[in-house]
């Protein structure tokens, strides 16, 4: 094939071939005795491999795991892949919690707070042995320290002070605030309105917004999971092709 053919072939662009090429995510091509590229079965199961873990993971990651196969680190490839899905998972489970959380804050009511316990006494160390510091909270998120400062500057966490250091210290509530916001934050919402949604579930009412934003992220995790389950089959095609002994059950047309 001309490079214009696996262009057409993919709806792309001729230079974006060439360009796929050069940066490593196609394998070399060989060339004709005056210099044109000739692209074989190979290079349009690369593309395709390519283009789908672009929509899986992103241009960064996707050229990460083909330049990887390309220079035969086929384990880095795979150990790029597993922290995609390690990522994947996370985010599921965060939302799974965070849905918990929202559940539980709009169906309790006030009256269930004891009187004798005020917010400090229920957010503070003595009181909550799951309390974290900034840097227990950051590793946790896999987040800096600086970010959640950001986020208490912004509002959206509102941690008590340990009153012998001075230091910031993340309760129980804190906690799930913070899961939340971090889940909006890689959700793409910016700060004020990931602070609205956080007020919002605090006070357990007009949750409509929080709803929506939770549905918003269950449809991208789907459809990213689906994504993943292509590029996989596409990737294991073309690694086949490679000489990998790749064990699949269907072909790809």
């Amino acid at each position: 094939m001309r490079p214009s053919d696996l262009a057409r072939g993919h709806g792309i662009s001729t230079q974006a071939v060439r360009n796929y090429e050069r940066d490593g995510f196609l394998p070399p091509a060989e060339r004709t005795a005056s210099g044109y590229r000739i692209y074989t079965e190979v290079h349009a199961a690369a593309l395709d491999a390519y283009l789908s873990l672009v929509a899986a993971y992103g241009h960064a990651t996707g050229g990460r795991i083909m330049t990887a196969l390309h220079r035969g680190g086929l384990d880095d490839a795979l150990t790029v892949i597993d922290r995609g899905h390690g990522r994947l998972l996370r985010d599921r489970e965060t939302l799974d919690a965070v849905r918990t959380a929202v559940d539980h804050l709009t169906t309790r009511s006030d009256a269930a707070r004891p009187d004798s316990a005020g917010p400090d006494t229920a957010r503070g160390p003595a009181a909550d042995p799951g309390v974290r510091s900034i840097g227990e909270l950051a590793h946790r998120l896999l987040v800096t320290p600086a970010t959640l400062r950001n986020w208490e500057a912004a509002g959206i966490l509102t941690p008590a002070r340990d009153p012998a250091t001075g230091h910031r210290v993340f309760g129980a509530d804190d906690i799930r605030d913070a899961e939340l916001a971090h889940l909006l934050r890689r959700g793409g919402y910016p700060l004020e309105h990931i602070a609205t949604v956080v007020r919002q579930v605090r006070t357990a009412g007009g949750a409509d917004s929080l709803a929506g934003a939770l549905a918003g992220w269950q449809r991208r995790l789907t459809a990213q999971g689906l994504a993943m389950l292509d590029a996989s089959a596409r990737l294991g095609h073309y690694l086949s092709l490679l000489g990998h002994p790749v064990h699949r059950s269907t072909h790809l047309p």
